[in-house]
């Protein structure tokens, strides 16, 4: 499996069979680097991605990827990677319309997973949603909506043998009213990658801590893997370093 760039602590911990992979982050402690690791992960190798770049504009990750050593452009006009931004969902808040650009989003990305799979090369496929929150914004608050696409978007990971990643900020459904798409999500998830503040405080050289839930299956060498992690993180302008508590002087 591909190094993270120092990450080798984080390319363990995930393994490398999880088909739905749940990034949960807070204001405290942004998760979008994670996103972009796994995107770069996503497309080498001959892989492709789908990506639902919500949050920023293209050239927000085309700045960022290149920093990692991944020429977004490049993969765009190889048609490894599929961009899809928030002018995928046109029209008005009619519940009708709102249905409808799902579906066709939808339809989109099964088309250009299908057309991966055909390829010559064909490689790993991966759908990318950055954020899930963004989704519902985009669904004018129809949580039923947004349930019923990523309903199907991972049926397409069972059908495609692909993946799906979806990065959810914590503190947006931290509320009793509001958690069921956050409890939904760690319910179907394969694997919950967690970011959060350190609990002693800010540190110089430590900008927070990951937890890494594994919960799918494993192999019966790996019947005894360890299936919880937690280390620390620091980003980088190239990556960043994953290390365990009180390993680093």
């Amino acid at each position: 499996m591909e190094e993270y760039g120092g990450g080798d602590l984080l390319t363990e911990a995930m393994g490398s069979a999880a088909r739905l992979v749940v990034v949960e982050d807070c204001v405290e402690a942004p998760g979008a680097f994670v996103l972009h690791l796994l995107l770069k992960r996503a497309l080498a190798g001959g892989g492709a991605a789908a990506f639902l770049a919500l949050a920023q504009p293209f050239t927000h990750y085309d700045r960022i990827l290149r920093k990692m050593g991944c020429n977004l452009s490049l993969h765009r006009r190889n048609e490894r990677l599929h961009f899809f931004e928030l002018q995928a969902f046109p029209g008005g808040a009619r519940d009708g319309a709102i249905a409808d650009s799902f579906v066709r989003l939808y339809s989109e990305i099964q088309r250009v997973a299908e057309a991966t799979r055909s390829g010559e090369n064909a490689g790993q496929f991966t759908i990318v949603i950055d954020d899930v929150s963004l989704l519902e914004v985009a669904a004018h608050g129809s949580i039923d909506n947004v349930l019923d696409f990523l309903h199907y978007c991972v049926t397409l990971t069972s059908e495609m043998n692909c993946s799906l990643v979806i990065l959810v900020h914590e503190d947006i459904y931290a509320g009793e009213e509001n958690n069921g798409l956050l409890l939904h999500l760690r319910h179907i998830a394969d694997l919950v990658v967690k970011a959060a503040p350190l609990s002693t405080g800010l540190a110089a050289d430590v900008h927070g801590q990951l937890s890494v839930v594994n919960k799918g299956t494993f192999s019966e060498q790996r019947a005894k893997a360890q299936k919880v992690w937690n280390f620390h993180f620091k980003v980088k302008e190239n990556g960043a370093d994953f290390f365990y508590p009180g390993s680093r002087h």
